[in-house]
């Protein structure tokens, strides 16, 4: 064993000496060639021009120069010429390879593995030209085969981006004992390539059935009599924010998993990269899909596909920092003593915090049947229940991993499993991978799309914009971060109606403003905990009189906005007195907090704002079944 690890330390060492800063180069610009041509390829489907050479192939037209007259001819044989510089690239790839790296090497492997990418890639081509799927042709076939070509297009690129990535002086990749963040980073990747074909499919939809207008784009999307490549385009949208959110979430949870300067940078680059894509998506649609834009479009999901496998190379590589496992010897003795079965169920239940989860369900549930007045049906009911329940727990979960060392400082939370090390971060990572994956899942397949996504967002939010970002940075964490807590009754109402409106919209804000008050007010309760863990809650820098103002001030604009329907006539009479009730008893609780700013009424308030957040969805969701 010890000669089989001195021979590979060996051959890192020859390969360190023998790498030479041209070949990596090289291989860089061989990733850069191939992305060109390959948006070409996509002009040349944009453009109608797959037929500029008839059926003919490894020939055009029958001859190998043909005549180039013809504007589709001479994009068609252009794109070809432009492929066959692909494998001259790709042999200078291999000779370099072969005389700078010793036999076995990695980057030898990879530049093979892009040979035969490059291959199927133009036989694909070939059989797309030969049977005619090219141009009008609408069929399911053509559909199966760019897609077929869109997954080999993004494995060749892979391959080519790995070995420059170690060309470049990148460490071998270690793909077991990663735990979920294996799993996670691996999910991400199938997302992006599964997101990809939707959008070739999308593009091949634009090109044959073109509209003259958004909202005739959007009448045929939804047209029941629609042909298929059209009815699928209005899905694209909806997968690409699911992988987008999905995506920005592994990748930052990633940045504190292994927190090296090469993951932070490459977690900052598909950030954006996502983002630009998005609303690059945005902007092709409202354009009715130019051909420049699809090819922005494509470029951008390129780089994102780059981007995201050097992440993964950066994080999964053997010498990243893994904040995961770094186990005291207490742990240690602790995990040796305890499995982590079905004995300890009841502390994997503990993570997912079920006792702050049971008023954002209720939330949840309530806004159900705001939406529609109605039995929305047993099985879309405990889809939804259970859907949420595992989201917001997965949300918690992570947060419980992040936040470990305040936790272990405060009295309140210092006997969660993760700081009494019941449950090790790695099984609590994996258990909250789990159960998001499950939560999409049910939300998917028992409502719908816009459900899942918007649960996703919830979790998104709550783990990266709140614990990492804000929650030990600044006292406004709770006033933004509380966005993550007001998602369940979008959650709710778009899993009956498939779609968001402004009342939907005014129960997230009724949300957002009533959860500095209930939060502020345990923070009065927890202030000298929150002190010793070294957290900035507002009344650990701000002082218990600036919070009890602000707790004030958001009631205010609380108990303001509740009335906002009525200006609508969308609540009725019902609705109008219990609400006037409810928030006449919390503006008397927070005065008697402002008059006498003690432990009994921050309580106090404390536990009535969960009641009146309770009572006000319970309220409307009657009012809305009686009118």
């Amino acid at each position: 064993m010890k000669t089989e690890i001195d021979s590979t330390e060996n051959n890192d060492v020859k390969s360190s000496r023998s790498r030479t800063p041209f070949f990596a180069r090289y291989a860089w610009f061989v990733l850069g060639y191939n992305i060109l041509v390959v948006l070409w390829g996509a002009y040349v489907r944009a453009t109608n021009s797959g037929a500029g050479c008839g059926g003919h192939w490894p020939s055009c037209n029958g001859v190998v120069i043909p005549d180039t007259s013809s504007i589709h001819t001479l994009i068609e044989y252009t794109h070809r010429v432009s492929v066959a510089f692909c494998f001259v690239a790709l042999a200078g790839l291999i000779y370099g390879a072969f005389r700078c790296y010793p036999s076995g090497h990695r980057v030898r492997k990879a530049s093979l593995w892009a040979v035969v990418f490059t291959l199927s890639e133009a036989l694909i081509g070939a059989l797309l030209v030969i049977y005619g799927l090219v141009v009008h042709n609408a069929s399911v076939y053509r559909a199966v085969a760019m897609a077929a070509h869109l997954v080999n297009t993004f494995m060749l690129l892979g391959t080519l981006t790995i070995a420059a990535w170690w060309a470049s002086g990148g460490k071998r990749l270690k793909l077991r004992d990663q735990g979920a963040l294996g799993w996670g980073i691996g999910l991400a990747l199938l997302g992006t390539m599964i997101l990809s074909v939707s959008g070739a499919v999308t593009a091949l939809g634009d090109t044959l059935f073109p509209s003259h207008s958004l909202l005739q784009g959007i009448q045929q999307d939804f047209s029941p009599t629609a042909y298929f490549l059209i009815r699928l385009r209005y899905l694209h949208p909806l997968i690409a924010i699911s992988v987008g959110l999905y995506t920005i979430f592994i990748a930052g949870l990633t940045g504190y998993l292994r927190p090296s300067d090469s993951v932070v940078k490459y977690v900052r680059v598909v950030a954006f990269v996502i983002v630009s894509q998005i609303t690059a998506g945005f902007i092709n649609m409202a354009l009715l899909a130019p051909v420049w834009m699809q090819l922005v479009h494509l470029f951008l999901a390129d780089i994102m596909w780059v981007a995201l496998i050097l992440l993964a190379c950066s994080a999964l590589s053997v010498d990243a920092p893994r904040m995961d496992v770094i186990v005291t010897e207490r742990e240690d003795a602790k995990l040796a003593r305890h499995s982590e079965g079905i004995s300890h169920l009841k502390d994997y239940i503990a993570l997912t915090k079920p006792k702050v989860i049971s008023l954002l369900l209720f939330t949840t549930i309530a806004a159900m049947f705001i939406a529609k007045p109605q039995w929305p049906g047993l099985t879309l009911l405990l889809a939804v229940a259970i859907g949420g329940y595992m989201s917001a727990g997965a949300a918690n979960a992570i947060n419980m991993v992040i936040d470990r060392d305040i936790d272990a400082q405060m009295k309140r939370t210092s006997q969660r499993p993760t700081v009494t090390h019941t449950i090790s971060a790695r099984n609590a990572i994996l258990f909250a991978v789990a159960l998001e994956a499950g939560s999409f899942l049910l939300f998917t397949l028992f409502a719908n799309l816009l459900s899942a996504l918007l649960a996703l967002a919830g979790l998104v939010f709550y783990v990266l914009v709140y614990t990492l970002g804000l929650k030990r940075r600044t006292w406004h964490n709770i006033v933004i971060g509380g966005a993550a807590g007001a998602f369940p009754p979008l959650v709710g109402w778009a899993a009956v109606t498939g779609q968001l409106n402004s009342f939907a919209w005014w129960l997230f804000a009724i949300i957002f403003l009533w959860t500095p008050v209930h939060f502020w007010a345990l923070a009065l309760l927890m202030k000298d905990d929150y002190a010793r863990a070294g957290i900035p809650m507002l009344p650990v820098v701000r002082g218990v009189r600036m919070t009890v103002t602000q707790i004030s001030l958001y009631a205010v604009l609380t108990a303001l906005l509740s009335i906002l329907p009525l200006t609508q006539g969308s609540v009725g009479i019902f609705y109008v007195i219990v609400s006037f009730l409810l928030n006449a008893v919390l503006l008397v609780r927070c005065a008697l907090l402002y008059l006498q700013p003690g432990r009994p009424q921050a309580l106090s308030l404390y536990k009535y704002s969960m009641l009146y957040l309770a009572l006000l969805f319970l309220t409307i969701a009657l009012d809305r079944v009686l009118s």
